[in-house]
């Protein structure tokens, strides 16, 4: 065997059923796509609020092309920080009553940039065992100790640091979880774990990705929600959930920020992203606090409740445990009209391979009731 040939690898993937391959859309990806020459109802984006086609989004984007064209041609410390930039972020630090903010190409590389700047050598991260993979992968390129606590466990969490504060009392630790957690839709219990944080002098980083846009007063998330913004040190996010677009941001102290910008190499070396582009931003954020983003949360969680009553997010798992029976379920909803794709290992732990469906404002009643009668008819 030639050990440059990538095929026994792929083949090793296929026979798992873990293997992956892109299937392009041949439509705007909205709530009713176009796949192969098939019209399916979507369910498996992330555009809660359906504002990835609405049209003052797309107008302030293609408004922002005509004013500071396509691109920003430079890294942000160069020539690629634009009015709109800034413009952005103070519009971010306000809405969630934090110091200052900062914008990043996308979520992973807020997280690359934020946490090895928050955290180094001797120091400790200790991470939600459910966390998304970038957080993972930020953790460990911090070359902090890792450690892992139960998912939502507080009680192994208050523990965990507390041991770790009687050892080491000069260090920092970051405590890094999520609002909405992106495959299983719980949210976590976060009132507590700002309690455990401070008892035990941590710092907290919440990734409020799949919260912002959906929770919140004016869906600025959980934090918000809960009031607990100022007991969070680090409020970081994206926009290419609820918001529809793309990138990512982290809101936290000026101070912090500051050195982020300064130490951050995912964000010094990497070209800005289009001022068009934060521009767009601006204008989603607007909308989502605006009296038509609460009327849009409200459609959403009434369609949330057509679907799966009780559920705390817009996330819907249905777990099949193996890889091929998920593969399976997804092939016969796919012949039904829908698509939704099985989500599998490493992207979910081993035997829990399942069906992610999420739903949007977007989504008509007819085609969540048409949804839940498929499932019903396939026992799922």
């Amino acid at each position: 065997m030639n050990p440059y040939d990538p095929r026994q690898q792929l083949e090793t993937l296929e026979s798992k059923h873990l293997l992956r391959r892109l299937a392009p859309l041949d439509s705007a990806p909205g709530i009713r796509i176009v796949r192969d020459g098939r019209e399916l109802w979507n369910f498996a984006s992330n555009d809660y609020l359906g504002l990835s086609s609405h049209p003052e989004v797309s107008e302030a984007f293609i408004e922002g092309i005509r004013k500071f064209g396509t691109g920003s041609t430079a890294s942000r410390l160069v020539t690629g920080t634009s009015a709109p930039h800034t413009a952005l972020e103070e519009t971010l630090a306000c809405a969630k009553s934090a110091e200052a903010a900062l914008t990043f190409t996308s979520g992973y590389a807020t997280a690359l940039s934020a946490v090895p700047v928050i955290v180094g050598k001797g120091d400790f991260v200790v991470l939600d065992k459910l966390a998304h993979a970038c957080l993972i992968d930020a953790a460990k390129n911090s070359v902090a100790t890792l450690r892992i606590f139960p998912h939502n466990n507080v009680e192994k969490l208050d523990t965990l640091l507390t041991k770790l504060r009687k050892k080491h009392s000069d260090s920092r630790i970051l405590v890094i979880t999520e609002s909405v957690f992106s495959m299983d839709g719980d949210l976590c219990p976060l009132r507590k774990i700002t309690e455990v944080c401070a008892n035990n002098n941590a710092l907290l980083l919440l990734d409020e990705a799949h919260a912002t846009g959906v929770l919140g007063a004016t869906g600025m998330g959980l934090a918000e929600e809960l009031g607990l913004r100022e007991r969070v040190d680090f409020q970081m996010g994206t926009f290419s959930k609820a918001l529809g677009l793309s990138g990512g941001y982290l809101a936290a102290s000026r101070a912090w920020i500051d050195l982020i910008v300064n130490r951050a190499r995912p964000f010094i070396y990497t070209t800005a992203p289009p001022p068009a582009l934060a521009i767009a931003a601006s204008a989603a954020i607007a909308l989502v606090r605006s009296d038509e983003g609460k009327s849009l949360r409200k459609t959403l969680f009434a369609n949330l409740q057509q679907l799966k009553a009780g559920h705390p997010s817009p996330i819907v798992p249905l777990i099949y445990g193996s890889e091929a029976k998920a593969l399976d379920a997804s092939a016969s909803l796919l012949e039904k009209g829908f698509l939704i794709p099985a989500i599998r290992y490493p992207t979910v732990p081993r035997n829990s391979a399942r069906l992610r469906l999420t739903v949007s404002a977007a989504h008509p009643p007819e085609a969540i009731a048409a949804l839940s009668a498929a499932l019903g008819s396939q026992g799922g």
